[in-house]
């Protein structure tokens, strides 16, 4: 049977945890047995630089925060040896770094993850780390607005243009 000071501290653990998970904008859990030291080194360098959280937590802990937040479909992948990455800036940076990972290293597993307060399945992880990064998209927003403004303006300036050959031919008449 485990002390009160034993518990308490376990407790705490939980529900700080359990509020990163709440507060978070996206986490992906992974299977990470087989990889080697250099790899998890680098792994969690790329992790850190994109701002993302990346930590061995264990399952009975990770089971308890799911169940606080709502996130009890996770609990289903919760055996083995289990990490959690939690991004607190974006939505699609955990996922597109640790599925980049996974298709180098076939012992590194995608197993499940959490997004805008819903869960997702590992193709669900895939599928959000095939999203283009936000500065990506706003790009082609931009650039979709800018050509459709330039075709309006070269369409103005042909109506422009005809209308003063127009008056040239007049006056020249």
């Amino acid at each position: 049977m485990p002390s009160a000071k034993v518990l308490e501290q376990k407790q705490q653990i939980v529900k700080e945890l359990a509020d990163k998970m709440k507060s978070a904008k996206s986490g992906v859990l992974v299977d990470f047995k087989g990889i080697s030291v250099a790899d998890d080194t680098k792994l969690r360098s790329d992790l850190r630089k994109a701002g993302v959280e990346y930590a061995v937590v264990k399952n009975t802990l990770t089971s308890k925060a799911c169940d606080i937040i709502g996130f009890e479909k996770l609990n289903e992948v919760l055996s083995g040896m289990t990490a959690l990455a939690i991004s607190n800036n974006d939505e699609v940076s955990a996922a597109k770094i640790l599925n980049t990972f996974a298709e180098k290293n076939e012992n590194f597993v995608i197993k499940a993850g959490f997004v805008d307060g819903g869960v997702i399945d590992a193709a669900g992880v895939k599928a959000l780390a095939a999203i283009p990064a936000k500065e990506v998209l706003i790009g082609k927003i931009m650039g979709s607005l800018q050509s459709s403004l330039y075709g309006f303006a070269y369409a103005i300036q042909a109506i422009i243009d005809k209308q003063s050959e127009g008056q040239a031919e007049a006056a020249e008449a």
